[in-house]
């Protein structure tokens, strides 16, 4: 019983914060003012929702798209990348390779925001600076470490002797993991996809920096920054914007977070 209680306590405590911004974002600039826990006084309002999307400071849906776009981009090259790299390490017994899993997985304790101004000087070498192009391989090395870690760990689960029938069958290393291998990682590649997409949606400080305002690029947590930044006091304006910006990830979530959990256990033990 008091386990329970701590949990609905601990759970009801992380639930205000979205509680305040769902409610408020139907609500007028006085009652939010007079009461911003409390319910619309008047009932509900759509019309400071539906201005949102008029925003000449931001336009959401291609706010929504651009964001899309990255996510999309990153997780197909995480994969592509992370998934070889991880197969060749779980599969081979030389310390070498167990020496570049280390390296690898040091790169999950750094946080990205002590790599943004290398970066920077990289992207402006390569003339990637304020590109499409740059924001994605910047994001997508981002992903690597724990991707790598994840799936060496799930992989290492799975049966060598698949390796070796499709070695018989005159299967190349490459073959055998695109073909034998990675069909079996779907529960380990969806918790990446979901993870990277939480990552990438809700990161702020990279393309801040890396896309920057002349681009004319705004994903959706610059985007809303653009939008609220002028209009901070105007809570008709901050609430539905915030609202809208993160409705999609947390309808992703609800839909998608069993798979998460999944994922992340499925190579705990091994077969």
């Amino acid at each position: 019983m008091p386990r329970l209680a701590f949990l609905l306590a601990v759970t009801a405590l992380m639930l205000v914060p979205l509680y305040v911004l769902v409610v408020n974002a139907f609500k007028e600039q006085q009652d939010i003012l007079a009461d911003p826990f409390g319910l619309p006084a008047d009932g509900p309002t759509l019309e400071h929702l539906a201005k949102v999307f008029s925003n000449p400071q931001f336009d959401i849906v291609q706010g929504y798209a651009v964001t899309l776009l990255f996510v999309v981009c990153v997780n197909v090259l995480s994969v592509a990348l992370a998934g070889p790299a991880a197969y060749v390490i779980a599969r081979s017994a030389r310390r070498r390779y167990r020496a570049l899993m280390v390296f690898f997985l040091a790169g999950t304790f750094i946080p990205s925001q002590v790599l943004v101004i290398p970066v920077v000087y990289v992207l402006k070498t390569f003339g990637l600076m304020g590109t499409i192009q740059g924001f994605v391989l910047f994001e997508t090395v981002l992903t690597l470490p724990f991707s790598i870690f994840l799936y060496a760990g799930y992989i290492a689960t799975i049966p060598k002797e698949l390796d070796q029938a499709a070695a018989v069958d005159g299967a190349g290393r490459m073959r055998t993991f695109w073909r034998i291998v990675f069909p079996l990682m779907r529960p380990v590649v969806a918790t990446m996809v979901i993870l990277n997409t939480f990552s990438v949606w809700n990161d702020f400080v990279n393309p801040q920096i890396i896309l920057g305002p002349g681009s004319g690029l705004h994903t959706v947590t610059t985007g809303v920054y653009a939008a609220v930044s002028q209009y901070s006091t105007d809570y008709t304006v901050v609430f539905p914007t915030l609202l809208l910006a993160v409705a999609p990830l947390l309808v992703f979530f609800v839909f998608m977070q069993r798979h998460i959990i999944s994922g992340l256990t499925a190579g705990s033990t091994k077969s």
